[in-house]
């Protein structure tokens, strides 16, 4: 709904330039609001279509998302009040003043205004177009778009922020890049716990494999967690690589969670946390992994508690604490007898769990 004070773009009195300058710039934008925004111009939207179309036609623009305190800033202009289409859009950036967008991005409000925030705002902006939409942004905390015409170039302002966008061949070109990355870890990984199940199984244990493992799963959480922005940013025509990722890294958090349950002398929240504060490149250093596990220089070690390799059976977790309590190791539930299973979680999930330690034992 189009306010009355919405529909009178005038100068604003010093009164209202008063209340302009006392307004306080807002705190700094969140990852999931920047997250959030990347999605709203991701290829495939209206919205980013529009843009596109912008910058193939060379032209410049202004584009900014309304708020309640926008209209204090506004001067000139006239009211549009229609649907958003990308053709409307870059028809109405032929026009040197802003472009005004509903808060959902469904109408264009206004067009051909004027943007006057705050000038004492800081800018690291030199041209007129880019320098309003950052002191806006900073303003109001709202999102602002300036398209360059000389540059060809998109870039997003909210609050603190200010983000390139890059053209889609690009991030397309990056997110098949991390994809490689990401399936030659998988494949790491995947070899690693395979080792990691037979050395286990046998009792024959030692740190490094296990090391190694925690490493490979951690540095795939790292690269898909810094390399979130590109895939959010691919939007819809990135569909395809986004659902190979979610099936390259299924079970890679859960499995990696289990072996440091397993191997940690801490507690895993304390030695989740720790990895989860390492960088890629200290990842890449095994001491580290064993530091955040508390482990001994040695890489020998007596017994692990079995959380992992049992968690592959269906007993429930309660089930697997009180035989780990009980029979204190791996170790000990392989080569403990059915009847001795029986009087920990009943007769009929020891049978079960019998013949499921059989067929885990041939993994």
């Amino acid at each position: 709904m189009i306010t009355k004070k919405e529909e009178l773009l005038v100068e604003p009195k010093k009164e209202t330039q008063k209340t302009i300058i006392e307004i306080k710039q807002n705190t700094d934008a969140t990852k999931d609001e920047f997250l959030s925004i990347l999605r709203l111009v991701s290829p495939g939207t209206n919205l980013r279509q529009g843009l596109n179309g912008i910058v193939d036609a060379k032209k410049g623009a202004l584009i900014v998302v309304e708020n309640e305190k926008l209209t204090d800033i506004l001067d000139g202009g006239f009211k549009v009040n229609c649907r958003f289409t990308p053709q409307r859009l870059i028809e109405l950036s032929k026009m040197d003043g802003a472009i005004v967008l509903s808060r959902d991005m469904k109408r264009i409000l206004y067009a051909n205004v004027m943007l006057a925030p705050e000038i004492k705002i800081p800018t690291k902006e030199t041209g007129t177009r880019h320098k309003a939409a950052e002191r806006t942004a900073k303003m109001l905390s709202t999102l602002t778009i300036a398209v360059s015409e000389r540059k060809n170039q998109i870039n997003l302002y909210y609050k603190n922020i200010k983000y390139h966008l890059r053209p889609t061949d690009e991030i397309l070109r990056h997110a098949t890049e991390t994809l490689q990355i990401l399936e030659k870890q998988r494949e790491l990984f995947d070899k690693n716990i395979e080792r990691l199940n037979d050395l286990e199984i046998k009792n024959d244990l030692n740190l490094l494999p296990a090391f190694k493992t925690i490493q490979k799963g951690k540095m795939m959480e790292k690269i898909v967690e810094n390399h979130e922005k590109i895939f959010i940013e691919s939007g819809s025509e990135g569909s395809a690589i986004k659902h190979r990722i979610k099936e390259l890294i299924k079970d890679v958090e859960k499995e990696t969670d289990l072996i440091i349950k397993d191997y940690t002398r801490l507690n895993q929240k304390k030695s989740k946390n720790i990895l989860s504060n390492l960088t890629y490149e200290e990842l890449a250093d095994i001491e580290n992994i064993s530091i955040a596990l508390a482990q001994k220089e040695s890489n020998s070690i007596d017994n692990i508690k079995g959380w992992r390799i049992l968690s592959k059976s269906n007993l429930p977790e309660k089930d697997i604490a009180n035989l780990l309590t009980e029979l204190k190791n791996l170790e000990n539930v392989i080569n403990a007898k059915t009847e001795k299973f029986s009087k920990i979680i009943g007769d009929d999930k020891a049978w079960i769990l019998a013949k499921e330690l059989a067929k885990i034992k041939t993994i």
